[in-house]
């Protein structure tokens, strides 16, 4: 009605020189009558709460509203304002409190036989490390919100806490402490959240994007603009022109043959990221041009970097805490030739056992279950079965599905003989490799060797996939590889992915009470081993969200049906009850434990799975229809896990790895946990 007929009016006096625009004001104070209304029935409510629950305050809460009945002309804007702002302060002034500095624990500073007491004053937004509770707080000791910039939560130790401090421009102090106990440790770093949210204008994140590109050089050094590369352009599933332009928070880039020298390589692509997304990106970790990642964030916790030798080629891992959740990366190089299947799953087994990455109390589980996101991506060399002219048939008509159904790499992941329950996007772009170099147009599939001539026949060579843990969310955005990036026979790849993160639980009741405890426990857990031994198990139970690992006793029912074959199985009374560091069923929801059956003549472990805490919740009507290695019924069904093990070696095997004929049914009940 106002931008219709009194609009112009407005205009028209703020031309002849009016500094206010009367019938805007007079359309607002309109406009806001039922809300006067409303505020005062608040302002009144609000007086009646203190003076009954509140006496202490309430004589402030009375002068504060009396200053808006003072004021005259209730229709004036003005006087809606002040009575907002007044409403304003009275809700803050009632919040609940949280306790000024909160003394928690005697705390020992590693290295030192020195005791320490930490106060965190939420509300000031401060936290006090002092030697003796007499100290005086000064500056030295006394830590702003702002410069506290990271906690590190040790993994070995369960009650040990790293404090990153800042002390100046882009320098840092570190200072661990031991705690009295995991629970301590705990509940301290839920107040210096509750201070980071109380003070803080960033907000944790709960999900980051991560770009992952891998790509064979040829050996010889890259052109001087990489950008559909790091723009994910190109052919197969890209970016929108939108999307193109959000720069991502992680950069990980794996090369293999490359020739640029490692200080080199990583200006280049630290030139290149600041081109293109104009953020001075840091170098995170970066080995021999192998493997290198850049971000934006200040730090990560655990930045690990390990790499192992297979012949002429290899591996290199890296990988690292973001808050709560672990990340590992692995770029590999695989043994080449069309017909070294077997050498290639061989290399994949090695670098699966043998490769040193993530927390070293989880030797027992290989690296596929030690992070909550793994990506492995690299040259795995992995061919085509399938005659040349046929293949170039196909990619000429840009049918990639016959191709894609002999693809070795895709054969072997379906005799689950690699890659386990790891996940790859749909592939729809053409082979990238073995290109004629300077071109995307030919393939050159012959190559002179001493030995003779070499068929190379067009391949995807070059892939990357990911595992993650059960109820965790993670979803793959592009897929593709780059058509004008010519120097060398491959083309490079890119993945862009949308990755779930938690942050430190903060809990919505409150800090915990120390004589709060919830317990976990299982019903009972059957399990399938590969062994012709007629040993005993037991079964070891990890996780962060643990005060302390915990096995079992030793199983409690046997049989076997095959010869080759054992069935396990252990009773509630042959089971650990598992105390958690928390009690709150939100948090305990994001938490995922893992086990291991174990021999008790060798303690070598015969199979190993992951379990989600978040399925506990679930009610009968909501069967859980995920991965096969997770929970398939809900909390209060029969729950089935699947033991992943390794290959050639004795291993937990289930129905859907093995013919029907050779494994008997499982029992109703397997693995049922319960929270109490």
């Amino acid at each position: 009605e106002y931008l219709k007929s009194s609009y112009t009016l407005d205009l028209e006096a703020v031309k002849q020189g009016a500094n206010s625009l009367p019938h805007l004001n007079k359309t607002l104070v309109a406009s806001c009558k039922r809300l006067h209304g409303e505020v005062d029935k608040v302002l009144c409510g609000l007086e009646i709460l203190s003076k009954v629950f509140d006496q202490q305050s309430a004589s402030m809460v009375s002068r504060m509203i009396q200053q808006t009945m003072s004021q005259g002309g209730d229709q004036e804007l003005e006087h809606l304002v002040t009575k907002l702002a007044i409403l304003k302060d009275l809700l803050s002034s009632i919040e609940k409190k949280v306790k000024l500095d909160v003394y928690l624990a005697d705390l020992t500073k590693i290295g030192k036989s020195q005791k320490y007491s930490l106060s965190v004053d939420v509300e000031g937004g401060k936290l006090v490390v002092m030697k003796k509770m007499k100290d005086a707080q000064e500056d030295w000791n006394t830590f702003t919100h702002d410069k506290i910039r990271q906690l590190i939560k040790s993994q070995r130790v369960q009650n040990k806490l790293g404090i990153v401090f800042e002390k100046e421009k882009d320098k840092s102090q570190r200072k661990d402490f031991i705690f009295a106990s995991a629970k301590k440790r705990e509940a301290f770093c839920q107040l210096l959240q509750l201070m980071k949210n109380k003070h803080s204008n960033q907000d944790e994140p709960d999900m980051i994007s991560i770009f992952i590109g891998t790509w064979n050089m040829g050996g010889v050094p890259a052109p001087k603009s990489m950008g559909s590369w790091i723009l994910s352009r190109g052919l197969g599933k890209t970016l929108d022109e939108m999307a193109v332009t959000i720069p991502h928070d992680i950069y990980v880039f794996g090369t293999q043959e490359n020739s640029v020298c490692d200080k080199e390589w990583v200006e280049t692509l630290r030139c290149a990221l600041k081109d293109y997304t104009e953020i001075d990106y840091k170098p995170v970790r970066h080995a021999a041009a192998l493997s290198l990642i850049f971000s934006h964030f200040y730090s990560f916790c655990y930045v690990l970097l390990t790499f192992l030798v297979l012949g002429n080629k290899g591996a290199v891992g890296v990988s690292f805490m973001f808050n709560g959740t672990s990340f590992g990366f692995v770029n590999c190089h695989l043994t080449s030739g069309n017909e070294k299947i077997h050498r290639r799953n061989q290399n994949y087994l090695d670098i699966l056992r043998q490769l040193s990455l993530g927390d070293k109390q989880l030797n027992s589980f290989d690296i596929s279950l030690r992070f909550t996101h793994l990506f492995w991506f690299g040259d795995l060399n992995y061919r085509l079965d399938m005659d040349i002219q046929e293949i170039l048939n196909y990619i000429n008509r840009k049918e990639f599905e016959p191709l894609l159904k002999v693809d070795q790499l895709n054969l072997e992941r379906e005799k689950n003989k690699v890659f386990l329950r790891f996940t790859e996007e749909e592939i729809t772009y053409p082979p990238t490799y073995r290109y004629e170099r300077g071109s995307r147009d030919t393939y050159v599939w012959q190559k002179q060797k001493a030995t003779g001539m070499r068929t190379n026949v067009p391949s995807w060579c070059d892939r990357i996939l990911w595992k993650s843990y059960p109820e965790t969310h993670i979803m793959c955005n592009s897929y593709g590889c780059t058509d004008d990036i010519v120097t060398s026979d491959h083309s490079p790849v890119f993945g862009t992915f949308e990755v779930g993160v938690t942050s430190q639980f903060v809990s919505k009741k409150g800090l915990p009470k120390s004589s709060e405890q919830a317990y976990i426990e299982f019903e009972n857990i059957e399990a399938i081993v590969k062994t012709a031994s007629r040993t005993k198990f037991f079964i070891e139970f990890y996780s962060t969200c643990l005060e302390e690992f915990k096995k079992s006793y030793e199983n409690d029912t046997q049989s076997s049906d095959n010869v080759n074959f054992l069935r396990v199985g252990w009773s509630s009374k042959q089971l650990t009850t598992l105390k958690p560091i928390l009690s709150d069923i939100e948090y305990l929801q994001d938490q995922h434990l893992l086990l291991t059956v174990k021999s008790l003549d060798g303690y070598e472990s015969y199979g190993t799975c992951v379990c989600v805490l978040a399925l506990i919740n679930r009610s009968k009507q909501d069967p859980f229809e995920g991965d096969a290695m997770t929970c398939k019924n809900s909390f209060n069904n029969p729950a089935y896990y699947i033991l992943e093990g390794v290959p050639n070696q004795s291993a937990a095997l289930a129905s859907d790895m093995l013919p029907s004929s050779t494994l008997p049914p499982l029992a109703n009940k397997t693995l049922l946990p319960r929270l109490l």
